[in-house]
């Protein structure tokens, strides 16, 4: 088998570049290659950490279960709290689009499910952000419009359970 070969930390910030590039070409694989390259040379790169994990949700169509697993594994490397918290939303709220995109039964209340979970996460990013920073509150009202634009999204209705009584 192949051994991968390390880069060298010069070319971290040109690397951190081209993973981006490849975001943008809806590349998300080759992009998250490289951010595991990237980090192989510096554990800690909070932004190659962060690139990661959206390359990684960025492939929730095609990867749900195994996708979820593999982003919020990055989760606890991120020090920032609000961060943390912003992108425990940003995972939930992809899966809940990549749901909906898939369909088929029950999809509309799993969908909903995601959704109101990253919805929770934004607020909590919300009320310990940056000054000025409002990315939350932005995400927040996504998800509202979403299911807005949806009625086919809500809750899945709750099972009534009777109970039989004995002779």
């Amino acid at each position: 088998m192949f051994d991968i070969k390390p880069i060298s930390q010069a070319a971290v910030p040109a690397a951190l570049q081209k993973a981006e590039r490849y975001r943008l070409i809806n590349n998300p694989w080759a992009a998250e290659s490289i951010c595991l390259d990237i980090l192989e040379v510096e554990p800690d790169n909070q932004q190659a950490l962060v690139a990661l994990l959206l390359a990684v949700t960025d492939q929730f169509r095609d990867q749900l279960a195994d996708g979820i697993e593999r982003a919020r594994k990055v989760l606890p490397r991120i020090r920032d709290e609000y961060k943390r918290a912003y992108y425990s939303g940003m995972i939930a709220e992809r899966r809940g689009k990549a749901q909906l995109d898939h369909g088929g039964p029950g999809s509309g209340a799993i969908a909903y499910e995601w959704l109101r979970e990253a919805m929770s996460w934004y607020e909590k990013a919300e009320a310990v952000r940056p000054t000025g920073n409002d990315e939350a509150i932005l995400r927040w009202n996504t998800c509202v419009r979403l299911l807005q634009r949806h009625p086919e999204l809500r809750p899945k209705p709750e099972e009534r359970v009777e109970a039989i009584l004995g002779e």
